[in-house]
């Protein structure tokens, strides 16, 4: 009697040949590059900075240079948007804010220092934060009324523009201005508390500390990024804040 299982009917030759014929399986190089390729064709204006496995198994991470992610099948066809969450023995981990974080912490050692405005720890520092910061945004002034308190936790602020009005506006003159003061910290004193200071112009990395915001994903204003990576959006008491790093 015949098997009822029609694989078992199939010779073994058969399915040698169609292997052959079907050509060897694609690297994964090769999968990446068709999944940019397939996307880049159907999305216009999408920007692909890098395609990879992710830890869901069947799933690719696609990274677009806006700094958002973006999940789809091995063969392009399906798009999934939103956060990736993996379920543990310890709870719910977001897989996709983790890799963000990982991500902007890369951006900002890449981008370094330079050019930021440092507001310094005074005495030993415990903790570093990043700010992304618009001089006219009310709670980016009060948030650094509150930066010498900061400071005296042992906390260093360092202030990257983001003036949120963009480049060519009356916001992104001042933070120029600002920065190509003698006194940086001073004008910046200054033109938080909202007062005048006094317009200059300068070779500046203002432009380039907004791209940066964008591509780390910076929305509003003030955003502190972690040493971490990760992102506090908005406006945080300076002993709450304090007390969310450890550092009370």
């Amino acid at each position: 009697m015949f098997s009822r299982n029609p694989i078992r009917l199939i010779p073994a030759a058969w399915l040698l040949m169609a292997s052959v014929l079907a050509g060897p399986a694609a690297s994964a190089g090769e999968v990446e590059d068709d999944i940019a390729d397939r996307l880049t064709g159907a999305v216009p204006g999408l920007r692909i900075s890098e395609v990879r496995e992710s830890e869901a198994p069947g799933l690719y991470e696609v990274e677009s240079n806006n700094g958002k992610t973006l999940y789809t099948t091995r063969d392009g066809g399906y798009l999934l948007t939103g956060d990736l969450l993996q379920i543990t023995e310890s709870g719910i981990v977001n897989i996709s804010e983790r890799d963000r974080a990982a991500q902007r912490k890369k951006a900002l050692k890449e981008f370094g220092e330079e050019g930021v405005i440092t507001f310094p720890a005074s005495g030993d520092q415990k903790v570093e934060i990043a700010v992304f910061t618009d001089i006219d945004c009310p709670y980016c002034r009060k948030m650094h009324d509150e930066v010498p308190e900061l400071n005296r936790y042992g906390i260093t602020v360092h202030y990257y523009g983001f003036p949120r009005s963009g480049p060519n506006t009356s916001s992104f003159r001042k933070y120029v201005s600002v920065w190509c003061s003698d006194d940086q910290q001073a004008a910046m004193d200054t033109a938080k508390s909202g007062r005048p200071v006094e317009s200059r112009t300068c070779e500046n990395p203002v432009r380039a500390q907004y791209d940066l915001g964008g591509k780390v994903g910076v929305t509003g204003t003030p955003a502190i990024i972690l040493e971490d990576g990760h992102v506090i959006r908005g406006y945080v008491p300076a002993k709450q804040l304090a007390e969310g790093l450890g550092v009370l």
